[in-house]
């Protein structure tokens, strides 16, 4: 039987850092697509390199950019990656025993959870609830039910699509926080979006210990339960950072929530 086709779907905005890394691990893919937002530095001549199909759209938003990438793809499958991630060769390999595969499978899978890897500054974060990190990212481009997408939320977008999910056994690495600055930066856009997304949930409470909870207790509690009960210290100085810094992220986030809803009161 024929082997499947494989679309690899990627967004970019200046991940010239990133960007040949993880298009060097797919190039056994049939289509690379990558939907770029304006990059001002070596990407998109970093694509063609690689063979990529490029296209230039404005900023849309994660979801819906990511969703633009998966409607130009042409692959019986789509494997939606970030430019900071990474395919291991075992995950490769994995991928393309599937793709041989895939027309006798019955019955029918329509998409693959992968094991996610998280390295923060240079290290791989084996504990703290961070691996592994289950995500849906291997998916029939079209199935019985309509096409796969991304749904179409701030942040923490993730697929949707109707049908059987399997997981795959191999891992592939998030290469997002090279350097504190990086994860820092992202933090605090992250905790805009989510603080967009509580508020307008209407879950901001205006009551002082509403407000003690959410911006100093939740995120003690997180710390720890990540860090001693999970084992995150098991991961060194980079998983102390790591949570200290990600309960730092749920304080910002809620009280960015709280600073939304108070000027709207005001309004």
């Amino acid at each position: 039987m024929p082997r499947s086709t494989l679309s690899v779907a990627i967004i970019t905005l200046n991940e010239e850092a990133n960007l040949a890394r993880t298009l060097a691990r797919v190039q056994f893919a049939d289509d690379l697509v990558v939907v770029d937002s304006g990059s001002t530095d070596r990407t998109l001549e970093i694509a063609k390199y690689f063979g990529a199909k490029v296209f230039t759209e404005p900023w849309k938003g994660f979801a819906r950019q990511k969703n633009s990438a998966i409607e130009k793809c042409v692959g019986t499958w789509v494997l939606s990656l970030d430019a900071d991630e990474e395919l291991t060769a075992e995950l490769q390999r994995e991928i393309s025993l599937m793709l041989e595969a895939d027309a006798a499978t019955l019955p029918q899978i329509d998409g693959y959870r992968l094991r996610l890897r998280h390295v923060f500054l240079g290290r791989w974060m084996r504990y703290g609830g961070y691996y592994p990190d289950l995500k849906l990212r291997l998916f029939r481009r079209l199935t019985p039910a309509g096409a796969a997408c991304f749904t179409d939320r701030p942040v923490h977008e993730s697929v949707q699509i109707a049908g059987r999910v399997e997981t795959l056994k191999n891992d592939f690495l998030h290469h997002g926080y090279p350097n504190l600055n990086i994860y820092l930066e992202h933090m605090n856009r992250y905790s805009s979006l989510g603080g967009q997304i509580v508020a307008a949930k209407g879950k901001v409470s205006r009551s002082w210990l509403a407000f003690c909870w959410n911006v100093a207790l939740v995120p003690t509690l997180t710390f720890v339960w990540n860090f001693i009960f999970r084992l995150g210290f098991l991961d060194g100085r980079e998983g102390l950072l790591l949570h200290l810094y990600h309960s730092a992220y749920i304080s910002w986030k809620y009280a960015k929530a709280w600073q939304i809803g108070s000027r709207a009161a005001r309004a």
